[in-house]
């Protein structure tokens, strides 16, 4: 408004009145008079190219009358020129404010303009294709990931009232719509109660269906609704390359849905297993991050498809490392079938106990020394000898394996991966070395005593 308000005014200096005894309280104060005779715009005086309203309206004020001549002291003067407005000017601006909303309303009404967002311009995020994917990855398989919580019994030393308490997490992935999650043994190993969160923060009581320590694999079974259960896609790990994408989902340090990317790092792995130390075959081997509480996530390739069990890191710090290890799924897919189908996997035994690999080294030979062969075991039936003491107390050594079917038997973990190629029933042919002597024993494998 101020751009269009016109004032008048004519400064002119006042000795006569300087006098007079009405403003003798500023003594100090110059007085000054001005007429409204000639006008003079406090901002912007109207030009030749200025609007001819304005024009007008400053030619009118020309031609007004003169004021009377009156003295003012500076205060008074500021005063009067803050109050003094040109009527003209205060209707041609409410005008042009009229016009600009009137026009502002209805280029809303004529534009197709979100009301939301007509005056927030928000420009959209942009991702690369590869961002997009791994984006889209974690979103669709973040569902099928699960919570694991490891709940012990302790007792009050002194109440001697029992009570639960979680000791350790760990995590797990939905197999199927009838309740089943898989995770890791070793996730889930002397807990006297478990639960299962969903990644909808939902939880649920969790049973132990079964589990194999030897390979480190576990189900278990919740009572969700079906709608809450999201099974993850089932991919294949027989045709894995060193340098493909791998993503790994878990719960690192109790942090949920993590997500960690990096590559296949190697394949055909063996790690022992934590719990018997048996060891697992065709492992794969990732830089993608692995933390105490991955443990029993999936690891997944770049369509999203599950591809191996993430198991166990190798760190000295505990942490990790780049040096993760995961479970191949076409290992998983066999035991979790037998676990679900019959609780338990059937796996053939020799029914033998050995030495130490150390310890057969030190004597200069390769194969595997029987320790013991109980006399109702596979190998006690077919005649295999255990090392003993003789009545002097002196060190009789047993028979050593060396080879089973005709394939080389040097440690512990040979002897392991020939009998997982075999059955519960399976008629194999040990070779031995008895003192100086080799000999080929036939043998009949049996499942494990305990899982009869």
């Amino acid at each position: 408004m101020a751009a269009s308000s016109l004032i008048s005014t004519n400064f002119r200096s006042s000795p006569t009145f300087s006098s007079l005894p009405s403003f003798s309280r500023f003594p100090n104060r110059k007085l000054v008079t001005f007429p409204l005779s000639k006008s003079f715009s406090l901002h912007k005086s109207p030009s030749s190219t200025s609007s001819p309203i304005l024009s007008l309206l400053h030619h009118k004020t020309q031609k007004r009358s003169l004021i009377p001549y009156k003295t003012y002291c500076p205060p008074c003067l500021h005063k009067l020129l803050l109050t003094t407005k040109n009527p003209f000017s205060t209707a041609l601006d409410s005008l042009l404010i009229l016009c600009t909303s009137v026009a502002l309303a209805l280029s809303l009404f004529i534009t197709d303009v979100d009301p939301a967002s007509a005056f927030v311009v928000t420009p959209p995020r942009k991702l690369q294709s590869d961002e997009l994917a791994t984006v889209q990855l974690f979103q669709e398989n973040t569902p099928s990931v699960v919570y694991i919580t490891n709940l012990a019994a302790r007792q009050d030393a002194f109440t001697l009232d029992v009570f639960e308490v979680p000791q350790g997490s760990g995590s797990g992935f939905v197999w199927d719509k009838d309740g089943h999650v898989v995770t890791n043994y070793h996730v889930i190993r002397g807990a006297s109660d478990l639960r299962v969160t969903l990644a909808d923060q939902s939880t649920f009581d969790a049973k132990v269906v079964g589990f194999d320590q030897d390979k480190d694999v576990a189900v278990l079974h919740v009572d969700a609704p079906k709608d809450k259960l999201r099974p993850i896609p089932i991919g294949v790990s027989a045709d894995l390359l060193v340098g493909q994408k791998v993503f790994a989902i878990g719960n690192p340090f109790g942090l949920d849905h993590t997500l960690t990317t990096g590559v296949i790092s190697g394949l055909r792995r063996e790690i022992s297993s934590a719990a018997t130390g048996r060891p697992i075959q065709d492992v794969i081997q990732t830089d993608a991050a692995i933390n105490p509480g991955n443990s029993g996530g999936p690891l997944l390739d770049s369509t999203g498809s599950l591809i191996g069990i993430n198991t166990a890191i190798y760190s000295p710090s505990g942490a990790s490392s780049g040096v993760g290890f995961s479970i191949p799924v076409d290992t998983v897919n066999g035991i979790v079938d037998q676990l679900v189908r019959f609780g338990k996997v059937t796996r053939p035994v020799l029914g033998i106990k050995f030495a130490p690999d150390q310890s057969v080294e030190q004597l200069g030979v390769s194969g595997v020394l029987v320790l013991d062969a109980p006399a109702n075991g596979p190998a006690g039936k077919a005649g295999l000898l255990p090392t003993k003491r003789d009545a002097y107390g002196r060190l009789i050594l047993g028979d050593i394996i060396t080879s089973v079917n005709g394939k080389k038997v040097s440690n512990g973990s040979d002897l392991y991966r020939i009998l997982d190629q075999c059955k519960v029933g399976d008629k194999v042919t040990v070779e031995v070395l008895r003192g100086d002597q080799k000999e080929k024993i036939p043998v009949v494998l049996e499942p494990k005593a305990d899982e009869t």
